[in-house]
């Protein structure tokens, strides 16, 4: 286990015996699934999505000042910059799965350490270990990340209308079952603005089965599969505008009045067409926001050589990377990707 059963029990007591913790978390399924649980061990526990940028700068000391928590969690967030743990007073865990950091007066937590970069299960899965679920949750954050875990045989059989069988590939759990149905709800709930996000996520730590959505059993449950109905509507209306030729590269950069899917909607052109290097993006404020996908071409490889002499930053796993690129940098970015994938 490359997250050690000592240090798993380390992060639980410590948690279990906050009694004012803040979270912080990625603004991804993996990322809300992984504050869910947490949230379901200690109900003290108060959360911060992280939506604005992919990471925790000094910028948000000030949360952890006016919320003067005695336990700082930060979940899923891909870099926690020195300056925020300098200026935090209080003690900090970190759990992550993306390319490991080295950081000072942090506790900090990350598969691919132990593992020469080979294991990188996602925070959901690690978070079920800690916390011991619900397992429900900790399967929707798992595919959301592309994982299929270790308790997959065994949630099939207490779900088996969510997850008839496991397949070889996650994305046939994402795409194929009603597992992915409830990954695209969570994908939602942090679309269409902050006080709705807000709501659905107050929502959802009451929730205490996934059918409550699904087949709207309770009140809380028709709320969330309302704002699921609402924004697929979207989503689908978005995806009708994406075009295929016979480059190696798709992209789609969607019109800027539009809610942004653009990770969701990569995940789902790369189920169906793995050859093709994916960018999906939006333009909004100068900057292009991006998420590239692909199962033929090692992204996060291309993605750095990009980056180089460009303004912007980006990062990820090895076929799945975020990035944002200021406007009069992005032929640049653009012409290296181009190029390496030729």
């Amino acid at each position: 286990m490359s997250i050690s059963q000592k240090d798993l029990d380390y992060i639980k007591e410590r948690f279990i015996n906050s009694a004012r913790p803040l979270i912080f978390y990625d603004d991804d399924p993996d990322g809300l699934c992984s504050f869910l649980q947490f949230y379901h061990l200690n109900t003290e526990s108060k959360g911060i999505v992280v939506n604005t940028k992919p990471f925790l700068d000094e910028s948000f000391t000030r949360k952890v000042e006016e919320y003067q928590p005695d336990l700082v969690i930060v979940l899923d967030m891909s870099d926690v910059s020195q300056d925020f743990i300098d200026g935090c007073k209080s003690p900090i865990i970190w759990i992550d799965h993306h390319k490991p950091v080295k950081r000072n007066n942090i506790k900090y937590f990350n598969p691919m350490i132990d593992s020469d970069g080979k294991d990188n299960r996602s925070v959901s899965y690690w978070s079920y270990k800690i916390t011991g679920g619900p397992m429900w949750l900790a399967m929707i954050g798992c595919t959301g990340d592309w994982m299929i875990p270790d308790f997959a045989e065994e949630f099939s059989k207490e779900y088996p209308k969510l997850l008839e069988s496991v397949p070889e590939k996650p994305d046939d759990v994402l795409f194929e079952s009603r597992v992915g149905d409830l990954v695209k709800a969570f994908n939602y709930v942090m679309k269409g603005g902050h006080d709705k996000s807000k709501k659905c996520i107050k929502i959802l730590t009451r929730i205490k089965d996934p059918f409550e959505i699904l087949d709207e059993t309770t009140a809380q449950g028709k709320f969330i599969y309302r704002h699921y109905n609402n924004m697929n509507e979207k989503y689908e209306d978005l995806k009708s505008g994406v075009k295929v030729d016979d480059s190696n590269l798709l992209m789609y950069i969607c019109p800027e009045d539009k809610t942004s899917f653009t990770s969701m909607l990569s995940n789902e052109i790369l189920h169906f067409y793995p050859n093709k290097f994916i960018i999906i993006g939006r333009k909004k404020s100068g900057h292009y926001r991006i998420s590239l996908r692909s199962k033929k071409y090692e992204v996060r490889e291309i993605v750095d050589k990009a980056l180089v002499g460009v303004q912007g930053y980006g990062g990820g796993h090895r076929y799945a990377c975020g990035a944002n690129i200021q406007e009069d940098s992005f032929d640049q970015f653009l012409n290296v990707i181009k190029e390496e994938i030729k």
